[in-house]
């Protein structure tokens, strides 16, 4: 295997600096300690048929490492923690709860995190937007509470451990950032602080920030 390269976008608009899915595999290669390389592409290029060759959606981040080709932050992630260690447990079942968490993150949560970035930012201009907003919100605090009844006053969301799971759910709540959702629910603020926290988290986001002031 050779070493990793993930693409991701050499210059996005600020409100979006933080939060470009590549930041994903960028946490879990720092969590288990691997080595990557990163291509920078622009938009078009994003948008062309040699991109989208290898995402068929043209959007960012993807992933080869001489072995395997793919696309989807979850499944870069995933791929990440089975070649190295420390987010996957070694049990079984601990593994596949794992696993579930990723995708429940992804599936059941995200969706409603970025139903409000659609109305205050990406279609905030629409006559639809403000009339949507309360349902937006309603929905979302309903997936909220769910997820915080489920952490209860675990340290992650399966005990002790924090595994890849906890790194998607930590990495989905993070679109939360510059919106106060998280502070009717005190022990998912605290969660989302703890994994934002970690040191891998700081390199990871740091490397990330670092594209877009080189590129200013």
């Amino acid at each position: 295997m050779t070493t990793p390269t993930i693409t991701t976008f050499s210059w996005v608009p600020e409100f979006a600096q933080g939060f470009v899915r590549d930041i994903r595999a960028r946490w879990a290669f720092e969590e288990t300690g691997q080595s990557y390389a990163v291509e920078l592409i622009d938009g078009p290029y994003a948008k062309s048929p040699q991109h989208r060759r290898f995402q068929p959606f043209g959007q960012v981040p993807t992933y080869s490492d001489g072995d395997v080709e793919i696309f989807e932050s979850g499944a870069i992630a995933l791929r990440i923690a089975e070649q190295g260690s420390g987010l996957l447990p070694d049990d079984p079942a601990a593994k596949i709860r794992a696993i579930q968490w990723l995708i429940a993150a992804l599936n059941s949560v995200e969706p409603w995190v970025m139903q409000i970035a659609v109305v205050e930012v990406f279609e905030a201009d629409k006559p639809w937007s403000a009339a949507r907003r309360p349902k937006v919100i309603e929905d979302l605090n309903g997936r909220l509470t769910d997820l915080a009844a489920a952490l209860g006053d675990k340290t992650w969301l399966d005990g002790d451990q924090f595994t890849v799971g906890d790194l998607m759910m930590v990495s989905v709540l993070g679109g939360l950032r510059n919106t106060d959702m998280l502070a009717a629910y005190p022990n998912l603020a605290d969660y989302v602080a703890r994994g934002e926290a970690r040191p891998a988290h700081r390199k990871a986001m740091a490397d990330h920030l670092a594209v877009y002031r080189e590129a200013a």
